[in-house]
């Protein structure tokens, strides 16, 4: 029987340097936004995980893996699918990580661009739960179209670049 061989520099999932993998880091942010997002506190989650609160933190910052099925736990927990936690996932981010998620070459078709970091804002967090709070439809629908008519269209940013 063939041993496993095991990738060098990778201790548990980290990077040859030591750094997390960043599809762990990934993972974590969208945790972190999706828990702020519903306005819990890192202890409530903790809590109905069954871990400190401190092993939240660790989540969030991709110090500590999150398994399988923690992760199903925490899909319950916040009301998300589990691929929510993958959503946005960059290609940079997957290549660096020291195994493949798929043996054929990802190319930029496959991602969007989406700047995760704008999410962590507070006052971006703070848009969002007022605007999901609006009750009447047209009412959320004028403020969305009054915000993308305010925002650079793709081929100016594109120009831009």
């Amino acid at each position: 029987m063939k041993k496993a061989t095991k990738i060098q520099g990778n201790v548990r999932g980290r990077l040859a340097d030591g750094t997390p993998n960043p599809i762990d880091l990934h993972v974590g942010k969208r945790v972190y936004l999706r828990r702020t997002m519903m306005g819990m506190s890192q202890e409530r989650l903790a809590s109905e995980l069954g871990v400190t609160f401190q092993q939240v933190q660790k989540y969030e910052k991709g110090l500590n893996r999150i398994g399988a099925s923690r992760l199903w736990d925490l899909s319950q927990v916040l009301g998300v699918n589990v691929d929510f936690f993958y959503e946005d996932l960059d290609e940079t981010s997957c290549n660096k990580s020291p195994r493949r998620l798929s043996p054929h070459q990802l190319s930029d078709d496959n991602f969007e661009c989406f700047d995760i970091d704008a999410w962590l804002r507070k006052d971006v967090v703070a848009l969002v739960k007022a605007y999901t709070k609006i009750k009447d439809k047209n009412v959320a629908l004028n403020i969305l179209n009054l915000v993308e008519s305010m925002a650079p269209k793709e081929e100016q940013e594109d120009q831009d670049n």
